[in-house]
């Protein structure tokens, strides 16, 4: 099934346009580093060509431990994400956890739902009548069909702004899988599929107090993702992984990203035309 496109500023998602990238730090650590990341990615994004949203969490409210790092909070994450909007003319995404935490939207071109909310019904009603699009993180405990209740949820309010981001699947304790079988039956109900390279080789809860992850394979995965018809990708990326404050392990550094882009770029253009993948 053709996907109907999604658009978020001036760039659209979905059937018959490039390969879209959703990518940034987990988690808001500081003015500084937050802003820095950004124009990096701005700026290696507008030189390769792959339309770029930016990414990082004001807050963590999943986080395995009561004594990890989970941001900055609302108020002064919003205001890093407004700086970074303005100045460097991107649009900005972050998580929300709570109905309360809507107010978010005037500021967010994006609102992302966590995996772990992707079934909370009120609060996705919620989100969904800021009538601004959504990204919604398939929960790792789904199958890829429960999506279409949620896609039911959502355009139940009249939002059809709507992408889905696949992000693996649990497989025993601390340990995902992915599926991508999973990305087409998902891009079957109509709407536009983002894969999750990161989350995706991440180790829940793998290194006791925190999760773990394996870097090294989200290149794989991202390569696969994008033969099989993925219409974005997202990655967690940050200037020095082994030293972040969140999802260290499984987030990738700037300097290796380029070369993988250009990869992932030239496997979309490849695939384009494909009736089987359309």
């Amino acid at each position: 099934m053709t996907t109907s496109p999604v658009q978020i500023g001036d760039i659209w998602i979905g059937h018959g346009h490039p390969l879209a990238l959703i990518a940034g730090p987990c988690v808001i650590e500081s003015d500084e580093i937050t802003f820095q990341t950004a124009e990096f990615l701005r700026d290696l994004t507008r030189r390769i060509g792959i339309p770029f949203i930016f990414k990082s969490s004001y807050d963590k409210a999943n986080r395995t431990s009561i004594h990890a790092y989970r941001g900055p909070g609302m108020e002064n994450g919003l205001k890093t994400l407004s700086r970074i909007k303005r100045k460097l003319g991107i649009p900005v995404l972050s998580d929300v956890h709570t109905i309360e935490e809507m107010v978010a939207g005037e500021i967010l071109d994006v609102i992302q739902v966590p995996a772990f909310l992707c079934r909370q019904t009120d609060f996705i009603l919620s989100a969904a009548r800021l009538n601004k699009p959504l990204n919604i993180k398939k929960g790792q405990f789904l199958a890829p069909w429960d999506v279409a209740n949620i896609i039911e949820k959502v355009t139940s309010t009249g939002n059809r702004q709507l992408i889905v981001t696949e992000r693996g699947t649990s497989f025993g304790y601390n340990n995902l899988v992915v599926d991508f079988r999973a990305i087409k039956v998902v891009r079957d109900t109509g709407f536009p599929v983002i894969f999750d390279a990161t989350h995706s080789v991440q180790l829940p809860g793998g290194s006791g107090d925190r999760s773990g992850g394996q870097r090294e394979y989200a290149p794989l995965l991202a390569r696969a993702a994008v033969a099989v018809g993925a219409d974005g990708i997202f990655m967690e990326v940050h200037p020095d992984p082994d030293t972040a404050l969140c999802d260290g392990p499984n987030s990738l550094p700037l300097d290796t990203l380029e070369s993988l882009l250009v990869e992932l770029i030239a496997i979309r253009r490849a695939i384009e035309g494909n009736n089987e993948l359309s």
